[in-house]
């Protein structure tokens, strides 16, 4: 099993009570702890306002970080969970990860996904479209970015999008199996008609949640796709992500877990007071549990865990026992 690290952001509120001017140095510490030790990457999200509530507090931007982290880091991989497809021009988009791309020296994961927080949108001015005409915009901004990739330049008329004569110079650094530019893209969601199927025709690794059963469930839902479209489900790696608070005993992870809702509170309206971090479906507990569940979800067909903990920007404990009681284990 392969592991990923959640940089603290402020979208989760997860850095509330640290002055803007010096969040910067408590995300980078966590990046380059992730670099110095075993972690294969490291993962922002693609929001621009807190969640579960829209606030003053600092959500920074996720296209700006991997440009940062790309420049600031050496071995970790970089990933978005997930960019959102209708936030930026798919053209536009293509030529900002083949730029981090360069600047990474190929260590960028492209993660894409059709959005989902109503608020942003309309925010920033992008209406929001129905679910439809989202995933519509996903399949279409995909292949537009790995033509951008593949080719250097693209003109596409689609549903979606109209692109005439996009040039994507530099392209990335990285190759597909057809040895042509192209960054590892991994089609984040769970739709089993529609996302699920895109994954198996344009992506390299799929992202959904849910315990053992629904991740197995959409596990071979994947696995019917991959066969129609003929490809080797070994070239699509199964990835998840996981709320994690882990602790020596399950009395002290709760009260990190206690701690970490409470500054969260300090910046929420009271009627989404501990909301912050949010405990069901999260591992909130000792390494043995977490190794219990991972195992499961492991025999599942999980291969890649992104983990988020909600406290690293003040204390790296948990990390400690992730690396040292748990990824040995599974690594």
């Amino acid at each position: 099993m392969r592991f990923g690290l959640f940089v603290p952001q402020g979208w989760r509120l997860d850095l509330v009570g640290i002055e803007p001017a010096d969040q910067w140095q408590r995300m980078l510490a966590v990046a380059q702890r992730a670099d110095a030790g075993p972690w294969e990457s490291v993962w922002v999200y693609d929001h621009m306002h807190t969640t579960p509530h829209p606030t003053d507090e600092a959500t920074h931007e996720a296209w700006s970080l991997m440009a940062a982290l790309a420049a600031s880091t050496e071995r970790v991989r970089l990933g978005q969970m997930c960019t959102c497809i209708g936030y930026r021009n798919p053209a536009l988009l293509a030529k900002i990860a083949a730029t981090v791309d360069c600047i990474s020296d190929g260590r960028l994961e492209f993660g894409i996904g059709a959005g989902w927080y109503e608020h942003e949108w309309r925010a920033y001015g992008y209406g929001f479209p129905g679910v439809g005409e989202r995933i519509s915009a996903l399949r279409d901004g995909v292949q537009i970015i790995q033509r951008l990739w593949a080719d250097g330049e693209a003109t596409v008329s689609s549903e979606s999008f109209e692109v005439d004569g996009a040039i994507c110079r530099p392209q990335p650094l990285q190759t597909g199996r057809d040895g042509r530019p192209r960054i590892p893209t991994w089609i984040a969601g769970g739709g089993e008609q529609r996302t699920l199927r895109y994954v198996a025709k344009w992506g390299d690794a799929a992202n959904f949640g849910g315990g053992p059963e629904q991740f197995a469930r959409k596990r071979d839902i994947l696995l019917g796709h991959l066969e129609r479209e003929g490809r080797d489900p070994a070239e699509v790696r199964l990835s998840s992500n996981l709320n994690v608070v882990l602790r020596s005993t399950e009395e002290e992870a709760r009260r990190v877990a206690d701690e970490v809702n409470a500054r969260a509170d300090t910046a929420l309206p009271a009627e989404h007071a501990r909301s912050g971090f949010r405990t069901q479906g999260a591992v909130v507990g000792t390494p043995q549990q977490l190794l219990d569940h991972l195992g499961a979800m492991r025999e599942a067909g999980l291969d890649t865990l992104i983990a988020y903990m909600p406290e690293v920007a003040f204390d790296q404990e948990g990390i400690d026992l992730f690396e040292r009681e748990v990824m040995l284990h599974l690594a």
